[in-house]
C-alpha cells in the first residue's frame, strides 16, 4: 500500500514539486491556497464568486498524465482587445465546471478524470475567502494581490472571515504518511494554508512526518533577508503542537549571473543556509544540488527533489 503524502502549498513551486513526486509510487493529495485575487483569478472570483482557479489550474496541469499538448492548452492565455483578454483557458474550464457541478471540489474531480491526474488536487475551502495581512507598521492591507503589492514587510496574516475549511482536507491529513509544505511564497502561498484551527488540528492529531522544502531566493516584502531558519520559524508561528522535523535546502553553487540577474530584476537573494541555528532547533537537514536552468530561469530540479522526499517517506 503506497503512502499518503499531502502537501500543502499553491502556485509554481508546489506545481513544480508535484510534477516531480507524480513519478513515484504514493498517493499525493495537493492542498491548494484559494486566496489569490490578482489577474484573471481575480476577474473570476469577482465575476462568479467562487474560490481562487490560478494556482488549482497550476497544480492540475502539473498532476495530469496525458499528452503535453493539454498541458499547454490549460496554461494557454488569451491575447485579445475582448473580455477573454489575459484569462486562462484553465480558469475558465474551472469557473464553468464549478457552476455546473455545483462546487469546485466537484468540478476538479470531473476534470482530474478526463486529465487523468496522478494525484487529488484540494482546495482548502470552498468559500471565497479574503487574505488580510499586517505590515511591520501595523496597518491592514486587504487582499492578497494587494499585500504582495506592499512595499512593507509582512508580519502576519488572517482571513476576514474565518472559512469552512474542505472535509477532505481533514480527512487526508490526519491519514497522511507524510506532511509537506511546499515551497513557495511563504506567507502568501503557504502559512495561508495555516491560518485555520481545523488545518491545524488535523496535523496535531495526525501522525504524520511534518517536512518544509526551503525556497532558493527570498522574495521582496515576504522574506527579505530571510535564512532558512527564519523561515522555519515563520511556520512554526503558524503550526500547532507538532512541528517541522525536517527542511530540504539546496546546497549546489548557485551561478553568478543568476544571483545577479534575480537580484536587479526581482529584488531576490539567495536564501542563506544558517546551520548552526537549524542545529539548534534540532532540525533535520537534508541536502543536495537541486539547481535546474530551463528556459532561462532557475529551479528546482523536480525529479532530484522527489528522489529525496520519496527516500524521507520510505525511511
Amino acid at each position: 500500500m503506497s503512502k499518503k503524502v499531502v502537501i500543502l502549498g499553491g502556485g509554481t513551486g508546489t506545481s513544480t514539486l508535484v510534477r516531480g513526486l507524480k513519478q513515484f509510487p504514493v498517493d499525493i493529495s495537493v492542498v491548494v491556497s484559494v486566496c489569490d485575487d490578482g489577474k484573471s483569478t481575480g476577474k473570476l472570483r469577482e465575476e462568479f464568486d467562487i474560490p481562487a482557479v490560478g494556482d488549482l489550474r497550476k497544480v492540475i496541469a502539473s498532476l495530469s498524465d496525458t499528452e503535453p499538448l493539454f498541458e499547454s492548452l490549460l496554461e494557454y492565455r488569451f491575447n485579445t482587445t475582448s473580455d477573454l483578454n489575459g484569462h486562462a483557458v484553465g480558469n475558465l474550464l474551472l469557473a464553468a465546471l464549478c457552476n455546473i457541478t455545483g462546487n469546485m471540489s466537484d468540478g476538479i474531480k470531473s476534470l482530474s478524470k478526463v486529465l487523468n491526474l496522478k494525484g487529488k488536487v484540494l482546495p482548502l475551502t470552498e468559500d471565497n475567502v479574503v487574505l488580510m495581512g499586517v505590515m511591520e507598521d501595523d496597518s491592514i492591507v486587504e487582499g492578497e494581490h494587494n499585500i504582495t503589492k506592499e512595499d512593507k514587510k509582512i508580519k502576519d496574516i488572517y482571513y476576514k472571515k474565518d472559512p469552512v475549511i474542505n472535509p477532505m482536507v481533514i480527512k487526508d491529513i490526519i491519514n497522511a504518511d507524510m506532511i509537506i509544505l511546499s515551497m513557495g511564497s511563504l506567507y502568501t502561498s503557504i502559512a495561508c494554508n495555516l491560518i485555520s484551527k481545523d488545518v491545524i488540528n488535523a496535523i496535531d492529531n495526525s501522525k504524520a512526518k511534518i517536512l518544509y522544502v526551503c525556497n532558493m531566493f527570498t522574495q521582496p516584502g515576504e522574506t527579505d533577508d530571510f535564512t532558512v531558519s527564519d523561515h522555519i520559524k515563520v511556520l512554526n508561528r503558524y503550526l500547532g503542537k507538532r512541528k517541522i522535523k525536517s527542511v530540504i535546502i539546496n546546497d549546489g553553487k548557485i551561478p553568478k549571473h543568476f544571483i545577479e540577474k534575480y537580484k536587479t530584476e526581482e529584488e531576490k537573494d539567495p536564501v542563506m543556509i544558517d546551520k548552526t541555528n537549524l542545529n539548534a532547533m534540532n532540525i533535520k537537514i537534508i541536502k543536495d544540488n537541486f539547481i535546474k536552468i530551463e528556459s532561462g530561469s532557475l529551479k528546482h530540479d523536480a525529479i532530484k527533489l522527489s528522489l529525496k522526499i520519496f527516500e524521507e517517506i520510505i525511511n
